[in-house]
């Protein structure tokens, strides 16, 4: 009967209302003649979720310093002359107070990425998401295919493939090798868009320039994986919408309904320690246990099946390095000839990018990495390369116009890589 009411409303002439003007607000005479109840309410629209992250910036002035900050959760992104930066949740900040450590700058995570992004994600149409990342590598197996082959090493939290290409002139897909193997997998971190790209441009130009004779030598030599993409979930998040999220993570929904584990926390050498969260809204949160995500369980039965494989580039962004073991502690490496190859090598691909060389830890301490993982378990020589660039200019988003010059140096080091890979310890006898 009510809607009845409010019907007659609408339609009739109140009494003694005739030949007069009635100033009243339409909605308010309704609501009197009809009653309130009579009118529809109009839901609130649901609250908008509150990113509670901020890029800050501490002082810290030595190595120790940076791991106890890194210790509260932050992620520390930028380190310069007695400071630090990166991002940090609102909670992971007040740690920091309580601990003693002195902020002096404090921005709004979407109102620093407004000041800094050089590029929006329509215009990065160069950068490939997952789509797109699988449908290059594709067509690099389709075009040569006496050469590449094309296979999952296992799905992601969400069910996407980890795509990997095979280059290698003989066995193919699937099948064991014999041959000196060499990987190189991006995107551990799904921010990292540049970290796809190098890899992808690998990829390309060894292809390219298989007849070669430099390059024929290496890809009938040697056994390569090219893994550009470990995070395809977290990386589809963060360019949704035509919108950068400044995602790190993968995408687990942790009990709590905080989103994602950072994977390269997530290794089982020195799990839990220094460098890593145990807290679920942090950008470094370790997971609930060692190899407790497909996307780094995916990549330990990929290498423990190929104990051919002797050398690992993991990319990142950014900073402009070239990191070895160790990360999760500060003593060097015991096996002295093992130090001085890697050394070699790392100062190898340095003078190639213009990049620095140096042990991870001389950064801060940060445990559960890929890097540590593969050379402590397996004796592969792994490293981690920070890409373009050394500091701002973009940071995680430095544009399209980045990929080329990036890749250009990363290749040639790479080339390099691949090179010592039958015997990673000749590179300092």
């Amino acid at each position: 009967m009510r809607g009845f009411v409010f019907f007659l409303a609408l339609v009739s002439v109140p009494a003694g209302a005739a030949g007069s003007r009635d100033d009243r607000p339409a909605l308010t005479r309704l609501q009197e003649e009809a009653g309130a109840e009579a009118l529809p309410a109009v839901p609130s629209p649901p609250a908008r979720p509150t990113d509670q992250r901020f890029w800050i910036t501490v002082r810290a002035s030595t190595a120790r310093q940076r791991t106890a900050i890194a210790e509260t959760g932050m992620s520390i992104e930028e380190i310069k002359a007695g400071e630090v930066a990166g991002v940090a949740h609102s909670k992971t900040i007040a740690k920091l107070k309580e601990r003693g450590f002195q902020i002096d700058d404090q921005v709004a995570l979407e109102a620093f990425h407004q000041q800094l992004i050089k590029d929006f994600p329509p215009q990065d149409r160069a950068y490939h998401d997952y789509a797109r990342t699988q449908d290059a590598l594709q067509a690099l197996a389709d075009a040569h295919p006496e050469l590449a082959s094309l296979f999952s090493i296992g799905q992601s939290w969400q069910g996407r493939d980890m795509w990997c290409l095979r280059l290698n002139t003989t066995p193919a897909g699937l099948a064991p090798g014999t041959k000196p193997g060499a990987v190189f997998v991006g995107n551990h971190h799904a921010r990292e868009h540049l970290s796809v790209e190098v890899p992808l441009k690998l990829a390309e130009y060894l292809a390219a320039n298989k007849n070669r004779a430099a390059v024929k030598k290496l890809l009938e030599s040697r056994d390569i994986y090219i893994i550009p993409m470990l995070n395809p979930d977290g990386a589809e998040f963060d360019v949704a919408g035509e919108e950068y999220k400044w995602h790190r993570k993968n995408m687990r929904v942790n009990p709590d309904k905080e989103i994602g584990v950072d994977l390269n926390r997530n290794y089982d050498f020195l799990f839990g320690g220094a460098g890593s969260s145990g807290d679920t809204y942090s950008d470094t949160y370790r997971g609930p246990g060692a190899f407790s995500e497909p996307e780094t369980r995916a990549l330990k039965a990929f290498l423990e099946a190929r104990p051919n494989v002797q050398v690992l580039n993991s990319y990142h962004s950014y900073s402009e390095l070239i990191l070895y073991p160790w990360g999760g502690k500060s003593d060097p490496i015991a096996d002295a000839r093992d130090l001085r190859a890697y050394k070699a090598l790392a100062a190898g691909m340095a003078k190639l990018t213009g990049y620095r060389a140096m042990q991870s830890s001389e950064l801060y301490v940060a445990a559960g990495d890929c890097a540590d993982w593969t050379y402590a378990a397996r004796k592969i020589f792994s490293f981690t390369t920070e890409l373009y660039p050394r500091s701002g200019n973009g940071g995680f988003y430095p544009g399209s116009a980045a990929i080329a010059k990036v890749a250009a140096g990363n290749i040639k080091a790479a080339l390099y890589l691949l090179e010592y890979a039958d015997d990673p310890r000749r590179a300092a006898p």
